[in-house]
């Protein structure tokens, strides 16, 4: 079934079709991604379809876990939603994931009533599991049933439910449920806690492996490494900083860049200037380990953007 694009079709021809979560975790953090990318829209809060202003590209905007089998399909060219999304709509195989985009970050994990006696995976294999990730969660039991021999009725029950899934233990219609953790509030809320994890998921980049048009590769490609840079320049800042050419060595360990750091002569022969890529999370400590090698005047800046 194809979305109802709710727009001229007609406006719609040659364009690339790009779909976005319309709601949910990933939301918002797509629309800063599209607009980190010069990806210039507006969009009426009725329509599910807009046209990109400056390039020839039309987004579809859907349920994040649409987003997959429309891709894999062949009716949508692009899609941001998460992996694990990709894998319950075994749609693996017939998309490819272009990049993990670094947000959107989460477990899918096996939780229980915390002060019950279910401790592992295994005490709860054979008893009744809820969850909205019926695919993920069978393939998961499945393989414990099997190393328990666990035949028939003795086999893990999964029953899939739509939502609130972390309120089936208390409601007595599960012994213990598979759902996605982020922070663990809703799950400490619940009264669970986490037992296994099933799988590490995030968002990511998909195109179709049956493109409906071979000529849109490269704006495909052109696409991926726009978001490739801003999730590039989110992750890293530039380090620049002066040190003696003895000290180069060390210098270079501690700040290696993404392929190699920018070193550049001074007026002093003795001294050089070095530029280099290095994660934002680690920054004060990489300026704290220069400070003791003697490099001076270090100084960090932002990236808007970047291309890697």
């Amino acid at each position: 079934m194809k979305p109802h694009l709710a727009v001229d079709l007609e406006a719609l021809n040659g364009c690339l079709l790009f779909a976005i979560p319309k709601k949910g975790r990933l939301h918002e953090r797509c629309l800063q991604l599209l607009a980190g990318a010069d990806i210039q829209f507006r969009k009426s809060n009725r329509l599910d379809v807009c046209l990109v202003l400056n390039h020839p590209i039309a987004l579809v905007f859907l349920p994040a876990s649409d987003i997959p089998s429309f891709v894999g399909n062949g009716n949508i060219d692009l899609g941001i939603t998460g992996h694990d999304v990709v894998i319950e709509a075994k749609m693996q195989e017939k998309v490819t994931e272009v990049q993990r985009l670094g947000f959107g970050k989460c477990a899918l994990q096996v939780q229980v009533p915390e002060h019950g006696p279910i401790k592992t995976a295994e005490d709860l294999a054979g008893k009744r599991v809820v969850t909205s990730f019926e695919v993920l969660a069978a393939e998961y039991f499945n393989k414990i049933d099997d190393q328990l021999s666990l035949v028939g009725d003795q086999r893990t029950k999964i029953q899939y439910i739509g939502g609130s899934v972390e309120a089936a233990c208390s409601l007595g219609l599960a012994d213990g449920i598979v759902d996605l953790v982020e922070s663990g509030d809703t799950m400490r809320a619940a009264g669970l806690h986490a037992i296994a994890t099933v799988l590490q998921t995030e968002a990511v980049l998909i195109k179709s492996n049956t493109p409906s048009r071979a000529d849109h590769a490269p704006l495909i490609n052109l696409i991926a490494s726009r978001i490739a840079g801003v999730i590039a320049a989110e992750k890293y800042v530039v380090c620049s900083y002066n040190i003696t050419r003895a000290a180069l060595p060390q210098a270079i360990q501690i700040t290696p860049g993404r392929r190699a750091p920018t070193i550049s002569p001074l007026e002093e022969s003795e001294w050089v200037d070095v530029s280099a890529m290095v994660e934002k999370k680690n920054c004060a400590t990489v300026m704290d380990q220069l400070v003791k090698i003697g490099a001076v005047d270090i100084l960090i800046y932002k990236l808007d953007n970047c291309r890697v």
